[in-house]
Formats: C-alpha cells, sequence, structure tokens
C-alpha cells in the first residue's frame, strides 16, 4: 500500500511508462483528489468520467445514415447503410483538446471503473486494452487513469462489501494495480498547503487530527456513517460556513453536521474537542470546587462578548455533569451571565427557555443560588418584552 506522496510519484512513472494505473482503495480515501494532483504535476488537462454513472451504449451509440454518402450501393446486394457512431460528449471534447494542443498530455480519469455493470466495462475495455473505441482511436496525448474501490477478490481486501462488479481478467493483466492507504502525514500536508493565501482545511479540523491521527480513517467504526479523509474535509467547509451564523445556532447545529458527516461515536468526540479549545473555559474550570475562582472571572472578561456567549452556552449543554441547581453551579453561571452585555445575556436566556426541563428545576429549587439565577431569567424575559 501507498500513501498520497508516493503515488504521486508512481502514477507519473506508470504513465510514462506507456501503461494504465488502476489506484484502489476505500470510498472517500483521495483518489479523486490524488489524480487531479498527477494532472497539475504533469500540467496535463484531466477529464473525468464516473463509470457507476454510465450506461451501455454512452460512449458510443450507432447513428444512421445522415445523407446519402452513408450509403454503398452494391450490385448483388442493394444499397447498403454505412453505420458510424456518436461519440461520448467527454470523448468528443477530449479529441478536441488533443487536436488544439498537441503534444499536451490528457488524463482521462475513469473514476468507480469496477462500480460500473459489467456490460459498461466490457464496452470500456477496448479503451485500456487498445485505446479505441468502435474505430475512434484514443490521440497520444491521452493516458488513461482508472480508479477502484476494493473488491473481495483482491488480496488484502476479502472483508470488504463495496456493491462492485468483478472486473475482467484481462483487465487486471493490463494495467498496474496501486493500492492507496490513508496517510496521516500525507492528509495533513495536504489540508494545510495554501489555496488563494489559506489553508484547504481550517485549523481546529487539522489540529485534531494531529492529536488524534487514528481517527483520520479508523479501521474500527460506525456500521453507518465514519469518517473518511473526504469527510474531514467535508467537516471542515461546514463549520466555515456554520461560523457566519449567531453563535447560539451554531451550537445548536453543529453536532448533528458533525454526525452527519463523522458517525456518532466519533462526532461526540470531536464536538467536544471543538467545546474545549474554541471555548477558552471548560466546564470543569469553571464549577471544580477549587479553582480559582478571581482568576476564572478575569480570564472570562478577556474573550469578547461571541466567546464569552460561547462558553456559557457550551456549559449549559454540560448541565448533566454540572447541575444549576446546584448553588454553587448556580452562583458562577449567573457571575458569568452578567458580564454579558443584554443582548449576549438575553441569547443565552433563550437557549435556556428551549429547556423547559431545567427552567422548572430552578424554579423548584431550594438554594439561593439557583433562585437568583431563576429570578434573573425571569427578570431578562421581562425586559425583552418591554
Amino acid at each position: 500500500m501507498l500513501g498520497f506522496k508516493a503515488l504521486l510519484s508512481a502514477i507519473p512513472v506508470v504513465i510514462k511508462a506507456g501503461n494504465v494505473p488502476t489506484i484502489v482503495g476505500e470510498a472517500g480515501i483521495g483518489k479523486s483528489a490524488l489524480v487531479a494532483a498527477v494532472a497539475q504535476q504533469m500540467k496535463a488537462k484531466q477529464f473525468t468520467t464516473v463509470v457507476s454513472l454510465l450506461e451501455k451504449g454512452d460512449i458510443a451509440i450507432p447513428v444512421p445514415p445522415l445523407d446519402q454518402t452513408g450509403y454503398v450501393k452494391t450490385t448483388q446486394y442493394g444499397t447498403l447503410a454505412d453505420i458510424r457512431f456518436g461519440y461520448f460528449h467527454t470523448l468528443i471534447n477530449i479529441i478536441e483538446t488533443a487536436e488544439q494542443h498537441p503534444g499536451q498530455p490528457i488524463i482521462w480519469f475513469l473514476d468507480e471503473f469496477n462500480r460500473g455493470s459489467q456490460a459498461v466495462q466490457s464496452e470500456l475495455m477496448n479503451l485500456v486494452l487498445q485505446r479505441s473505441v468502435n474505430g475512434l482511436q484514443l490521440p497520444k496525448e491521452v493516458k488513461l487513469v482508472l480508479a477502484e474501490n476494493p473488491d473481495a477478490t483482491m488480496a488484502g481486501f476479502s472483508q470488504t462489501a463495496y456493491g462492485v462488479t468483478t472486473g475482467d481478467p484481462a483487465i487486471n493483466d493490463r494495467t498496474v494495480r496501486l493500492v492507496m492507504r490513508a496517510d496521516t502525514e500525507d492528509w495533513l500536508s495536504w489540508a494545510k498547503s495554501q489555496v488563494a493565501g489559506r489553508p484547504r482545511v481550517i485549523e481546529p479540523v487539522t489540529r485534531f487530527i494531529e492529536e488524534n491521527p487514528e481517527l483520520l480513517a479508523p479501521s474500527q467504526h460506525d456500521d453507518d456513517l465514519y469518517p473518511t479523509p473526504r469527510a474531514w474535509a467535508r467537516v471542515a467547509a461546514n463549520l466555515k460556513s456554520l461560523a457566519t451564523l449567531p453563535i447560539s445556532q451554531q451550537l445548536a447545529v453543529r453536532y448533528e453536521l458533525l454526525r452527519g458527516d463523522l458517525g456518532e461515536t466519533v462526532a461526540s468526540i470531536f464536538d467536544l474537542f471543538l467545546q474545549r479549545t474554541q471555548a477558552g473555559l471548560t466546564a470543569e474550570e469553571i464549577y471544580q470546587a477549587d479553582s480559582d475562582w478571581p482568576a476564572v472571572v478575569t480570564r472570562f472578561q478577556q474573550f469578547t462578548t461571541d466567546q464569552q456567549q460561547t462558553i456559557l452556552l457550551t456549559c449549559l449543554k454540560q448541565e448533566q455533569a454540572y447541575p444549576l441547581t446546584v448553588d454553587q453551579n448556580a452562583h458562577r453561571y449567573l457571575t458569568l451571565l452578567n458580564q454579558l452585555p443584554a443582548d449576549g445575556q438575553y441569547a443565552v436566556a433563550l437557549a435556556m427557555a428551549d429547556r423547559p426541563d431545567l427552567l422548572e428545576r430552578l424554579a423548584n429549587a431550594q438554594g439561593p443560588g439557583a433562585n437568583e439565577l431563576y429570578t434573573h431569567l425571569v427578570a431578562i424575559g421581562v425586559a425583552s418584552l418591554g
């Protein structure tokens, strides 16, 4: 198995030797990003066809004669139609590009090759074996690159359960199989590389993977959704977009967004990481009995209003572990809440109002700290109505 950087060197070697590389790897491991990087390195124009989306006849379909030049007259067999073929639009673009830029390499990436039907794979075999489709010869500039998901018949993948169509042995014999593995160092290098002056992947995600390299693409994972290098890139993009919303809305939906990409197990771990690193103060630091409380308040005052609001909303999510019906917890929470301006306090109060069980417990609590917090929340609600 090879990582991203090693394959970035190996694939051009195979292509320049006149052979066809087949990249085999799990879904989301970065095969498409790898081919794009190879094309950039070779200064090649890239075209991509997702084979799993093709139907039989999509590459080349018979076209009847369109004028009299398409008919052949014979003395004994009558008039015969000279059938031609209509070609896939991508293939036409490839031919046009080769004519317009002679000598420039062209990579035609046939992605998900073994997820296409047997009929489609058979139709593409001439591309790989003979470099031709129904009489149309591929220009010398065109280099083919295939990508496949693991097949249970492949060495090392006996437990794989992808819905693939086992390829023809002739394809295996005429291509060079390169098995790709997730490599944390390679992925972090790619994620931190600059695009338009900014890293491809935001810092909280790369920092988490640096601290938890085994979670980039864990071998043991949930049955439904689970992390892949591609999923982490989506997580980063979602978090970047999420940051444009108000803090209260961010915290309300963040975990579900993470779970939709990473599955429950890793989403929970990463969400706690974000709470710990982005809030600046943890619930443990705020509520622990032996903490230097005046120093905690001073630290809290040094954060921006948005950061302060994030800290209090994050503590609210951990209220089960640190109940606000406990006098000390309620007193400390109220002390920090009073550091916020009126609109910030109102946003936190709204989040607490979404939990009627909490308000009811505060109303029924016997301690003065919980009563004082409840009274303050009521006052915020009354003020908002005025």
